[in-house]
């Protein structure tokens, strides 16, 4: 048998058999240039370098918080206080997490279907000479700072939340969660506005880029079967923009986590919690290391290093599980194999 040609007995000439897989990618490393190598090396670097950082960051972040929390004579995620100048220090993070998680998802029920319905106006029914104006505004307030979101909230936002605390509690406030004792509006419904409008923009841009990959052959086959707009949407860009919007809510969600200045500027915070959220109470991790650090003792400070630990694994946590559900739903986006 001739092996040039590879043919059967019955003289049909076969292609060469194709190498394996593992070969390819031997065969592609060594026929790489000295640039590919070079960027292959550098990608891999930084990939690896960017893990050592991380590792770096969790062990320092564990070292330190169990210095504080053992000597802490109270429990480190249930009690409702923070003091840490007393002898002996007690302290915990309940209130803390029950105001960062209450605040994040506030924002993240009031921003996210507003940020999607802006995307998708921006995407399927503006008209060109609109959508442009609008989008670089939208981009303009996404790099606005913090303490100017912060000052806003402080001076125009809080004094103009009494009408709107005055109706939630006259009409809703027998549910006890918009119930409105008076006072100054500084509470967990206030900062949750604040981030939704701060988070606003980072998920409306994503949101808008995910849509216009959406396959134009899908779009004009709805079409062609006699869909209307809406059902263009509902079934050809949703499906297939599903994940990047899920990947555009959790940038937003992280951004509401961590938020320090702003919420320290509206909130009034106690170290209690309260069933209703019109009402000033509870704190945020990260609020309540920026108000308490400069003035913090060295234990004092790593008590606040424990808590950012704390938020440092929510934070990893729901990136992790953004990830999942990515995964999962990875047939709907367009991009699986």
């Amino acid at each position: 048998m001739d092996t040039a040609t590879h043919q059967t007995q019955a003289g049909t000439p076969v292609p060469p058999p194709r190498p394996s897989a593992a070969g390819q990618k031997r065969a592609a490393r060594g026929a790489t240039h000295l640039g590919d190598r070079i960027f292959l090396g550098l990608s891999r670097g930084s990939g690896v370098l960017l893990l050592l950082i991380m590792a770096a960051i969790a062990v320092f972040l564990t070292y330190r918080a169990s210095l504080a929390i053992g000597r802490d004579h109270g429990n480190f995620l249930t009690t409702f206080e923070w003091n840490t100048n007393q002898d002996p220090p007690v302290f915990g993070i309940a209130v803390l997490a029950y105001g960062t998680v209450v605040s994040s998802v506030i924002a993240m029920v009031l921003a996210v279907p507003v940020a999607v319905a802006i995307a998708l106006f921006l995407t399927h029914y503006a008209p060109r000479r609109l959508s442009g104006p609008i989008a670089y505004v939208i981009d303009l307030l996404a790099a606005v700072p913090s303490i100017v979101y912060g000052l806003w909230g402080a001076l125009i936002l809080v004094p103009h939340m009494n009408g709107l605390f005055g109706w939630l509690d006259d009409h809703l406030g027998w549910t006890g969660i918009f119930s409105w004792e008076g006072g100054a509006p500084r509470s967990m419904l206030t900062v949750g506005i604040l981030l939704a409008i701060m988070i606003l923009p980072i998920v409306t841009n994503v949101s808008r880029e995910v849509f216009r990959q959406v396959p134009r052959m899908h779009e004009e086959a709805a079409l062609a079967l006699g869909a209307t707009r809406w059902e263009v949407i509902r079934m050809a860009v949703l499906p297939f923009g599903r994940s990047g919007v899920i990947s555009a809510s959790m940038l937003g969600l992280g951004r509401a986590l961590g938020e320090t200045m702003a919420v320290a500027t509206v909130l009034s915070p106690t170290f209690d919690i309260k069933a209703s959220l019109l009402d000033p109470g509870g704190g945020t991790f990260a609020q309540n290391i920026a108000g308490k650090f400069s003035e913090a003792t060295e234990f004092g400070r790593d008590a606040l290093i424990a808590s950012g630990l704390v938020l440092f694994v929510i934070t990893l946590l729901v990136n992790g599980a953004a990830r999942m559900i990515i995964a999962r739903r990875k047939e709907y986006s367009g991009a699986a194999a």
